[in-house]
């Protein structure tokens, strides 16, 4: 499969568009629409099977009703975009969706399995076998071989009209033998008669087929593919939950000034050179630049950067973040598709349009299986009815018993069994895995590119360090900075007050509170019978009330910057009084999961919207090697990175948690999201560690490479037993006890290889 990055740049003068693909059952179904939209002159197309959406360049002179009719002509259904609607109509119609092909398919699973058990237990069970129990048998079986295989039947037509084979071939011809060869049995042959039963016996003996019926076979193989269908669905379905969730985070009301009052308005009627108002704790509605007002911006959600932006009058504010401080006015300066948060989810949306799928295994075996059973079967037809003398009967036994021992029951159970029991158990481990192609391209992983907030680091700023002046109480110092920070609302001055109250236990009231706009705080803090003047913030505040810092404090707060930390200098009675270091602090087992991901003969890389300086310190404190750091990068910038890497033949895996790396864990061959983190990673990424522990990024990538493994290991198995029982069914000696038996064995083998899963360890 190829992808976005694989497809050459296209010339200014190409137009894009962006198909929406109906019908395909499979990796080569994609295949096959891409070269047939690439057959067209001007035409250069991606097709992706995950979202089953095909974004194709083409010149001027191409009609895109030219596209939808080619992809028409190769037997499936394509359509074109919807056109745009106005901001505040979308969402209401977007809640109920008239068709939902998921939950169409597991209504097939469920009547297929409620039919299905009943026809295998009465086969494998002799006990039940009461009498003309075979016509119950049929009258169960019939709608799951008809109307549950249905999707296999029309993929199957479709393919072959096409000159091309998958699963669904062999699934389709195997299944309808078995249905055919037990209604000839059950209404020509011997089968049908009162009293009939299945036994045990595994001689090997020559038949003409006649008392032999596969009802279990057909109805067993169905219901079992169709699970493995639905999983994958289902996890097909969570493709265009980012983008969603993305477009979720924007203000959906703004308070806009008209002739100098505040009018509250649709963010989507906005309008370039808008003046709108942000008060403290509201998100900014788009992208602007700040008119009047300071005021500190957590832009965390988008940039990466831990620390709040102090911003005033000129500054660019980027829509979706948050006012952490006073009351703004912002003049809108892109507004609409516009915006950093628009472009962002057109990266997210390009990306994972270009991520190349993993062809499913099956249909890789299948494609050369399945021309080889074909031959075989009407070879072992031509031989049997040329050279034997057995009758023609006996050579179309001996010709549809090798097309139904070629599709084992076994088959069904490989990918799904392994899969149910793989993810329930990193589901046990808080690692959740969103489908059978993401452990394939786990395996082929080399390098994990880390963010740092929220990541390796908590995310949260926090009091890391306290340095006090000669003769000063640390108690003290904390006490009285953090009554004065506990009565700001600024992200930094919060993190002080926790910390305070942690080692301290419950603050002074604080009486006269200022904030010096750009400097810090100052107030009076009423401590018991006595109450000092405190002041908390930059150095010049100080300063400006002669309270130079002495050398030590000095030095404390070189070694903070230097360090990348925020270090805020408190000072009261005249004198500068202690330095409180910042900083956003670096989880505990962050250096352990590092030691373990290198024990994979994996490469950490820290990529980070964050100053070089705080990339580096926590770089050499988690055991990254300084020539892995990324620092200073931009939202758009780190999928780019990514992409970067990844033309240097890096296969790249990308952890992170916010907004701003979704992108990223879309453009990486596998996406790892903290499950603490926002639900826009979460959706954009493949893997979710549901603790915020990164130790689960080791135990997630073994877990994904232990269940590939598993699922080779079955599928090898499940082909194995059938392809050595085909020659017995060429000769004629397959009893069909003897092949039921096989059958069941290679199901139970398969299930309880899958089942070996359960017993995966992590690594701490």
């Amino acid at each position: 499969m190829s992808s976005l990055r694989d497809t050459p740049p296209a010339a200014p003068s190409d137009h894009e568009v962006e198909l929406a693909i109906e019908g395909m059952t499979c990796a080569s179904c994609a295949n096959r629409v891409e070269r047939t939209l690439n057959k067209l002159d001007g035409v250069t197309a991606t097709v992706n099977y995950a979202t089953e959406k095909a974004k194709v360049t083409y010149d001027s002179g191409v009609e895109q009703t030219t596209l939808v009719n080619a992809v028409e002509q190769a037997g499936y259904a394509a359509h074109l975009p919807e056109p745009p609607r106005p901001a505040d109509e979308v969402g209401d119609s977007d809640a109920v969706e008239p068709h939902d092909p998921v939950s169409a398919l597991r209504t097939r699973v469920i009547i297929s399995a409620v039919l299905s058990v009943p026809v295998i237990a009465l086969a494998m069970i002799p006990a039940l076998q009461f009498t003309n129990w075979q016509w119950l048998s049929l009258t169960l079986a019939a709608p799951v071989i008809v109307w549950g295989g249905y999707p296999f039947h029309k993929a199957t037509w479709t393919n072959l009209r096409h000159g091309a084979v998958t699963m669904d071939t062999l699934i389709s011809m195997g299944t309808g033998a078995a249905f055919l060869w037990s209604l000839y049995a059950l209404f020509f042959g011997t089968a049908g008669e009162p009293g009939m039963t299945h036994g045990f016996d595994f001689t090997l003996t020559p038949s003409d087929g006649a008392s032999n019926i596969y009802l279990e076979v057909g109805a067993g193989v169905i219901t079992f593919i169709l699970l493995g269908r639905y999983i994958e669905a289902r996890s097909k379905r969570r493709a265009g939950d980012a983008l969603r969730a993305l477009l979720e985070l924007g203000a959906k009301e703004v308070s806009v000034l008209r002739d100098g009052r505040e009018e509250r308005i649709n963010v989507g009627a906005l309008t370039v050179g808008d003046r709108f108002v942000v008060r403290p704790g509201e998100k900014i509605a788009t992208d602007g630049t700040i008119v009047e007002g300071t005021s500190a911006v957590d832009a965390s959600m988008v940039t990466g950067e831990s620390v709040p932006v102090e911003t005033g009058p000129g500054d660019a504010v980027v829509g979706a973040t948050v006012n952490a401080g006073g009351r703004l006015v912002i003049e809108a300066t892109r507004v609409g598709s516009d915006t950093q948060l628009a472009q962002m989810a057109t990266l997210v949306e390009d990306a994972q349009n270009g991520k190349a799928q993993a062809q499913r295994l099956a249909d890789t075996i299948s494609s050369i299986f399945v021309p080889i059973v074909i031959v075989l079967a009407l070879a072992t037809f031509g031989v049997w009815a040329i050279v034997g003398d057995a009758g023609i009967a006996a050579a179309f036994t001996a010709a549809v018993a090798v097309l139904i021992i070629a599709c084992p029951c076994a088959l069904g159970l490989a990918t799904p069994t392994a899969l149910m029991v793989g993810t329930g158990r990193g589901a046990q481990l808080g690692i959740l895995i969103k489908g059978p192609e993401v452990l394939e391209t786990s395996r082929r992983i080399d390098t994990v590119v880390l963010d740092k907030t929220g990541t390796v680091t908590s995310g949260q700023m926090t009091l890391v360090d306290v340095i006090t002046a000669d003769g000063v109480d640390e108690i003290e110092l904390l006490r009285l900075a953090g009554a004065l920070e506990d009565a700001s609302e600024h992200p930094i001055a919060q993190a002080i007050a926790r910390g305070a109250v942690t080692r301290v236990g419950e603050l002074p009231p604080v009486d006269d509170f200022t904030n010096v706009a750009g400097l810090g705080v100052q107030g009076t803090v009423v401590d018991g019978d006595s109450s000092r003047a405190v002041l908390a913030g930059r150095p010049r505040l100080l300063a400006d009330w002669s309270q130079p810092l002495p050398q030590n404090l000095e030095t404390a707060m070189d070694a903070a910057a230097a360090a990348g930390q925020t270090a805020v200098a408190v000072g009261w009675d005249g004198a500068a009084r202690g330095v409180l270091v910042v900083a956003d602090a670096i989880k505990p087992t962050s250096a352990e999961a590092i030691a373990q991901l290198r024990a994979l003969s994996l490469t950490p890389v820290l990529l980070t919207g964050d100053s070089t300086a705080v990339a580096h310190s926590v770089a050499a404190t988690v055991g990254i090697d300084g020539e892995n750091v990324i620092a200073e990068v931009m939202p758009a910038d780190k999928a780019a990175v990514i992409t970067r890497l990844q033309g240097e033949g890096a296969r790249v895996a990308m952890v992170g948690d916010g907004v701003n790396d979704a992108a990223a864990l879309a453009t990486a061959d596998l996406g790892l999201a903290m499950g603490t983190g926002t639900d826009v990673a979460i959706e954009a990424s493949d893997i979710t560690l549901v603790r915020g522990d990164l130790r689960a990024v080791a135990d997630a990538i073994r877990l994904s490479r232990r269940t590939l493994g598993t699922i080779k290991g079955n599928l090898f198995w499940a082909f194995a037993y059938n392809v050595a029982a085909i020659p017995l069914a060429a000769v004629g000696l397959l009893n069909p006890m003897f092949a039921g038996a096989a059958m069941a064995f290679s199901s139970v083998f398969v299930v309880s290889n899958s089942l070996r899963l359960r017993r995966f360890r992590p690594l701490s």
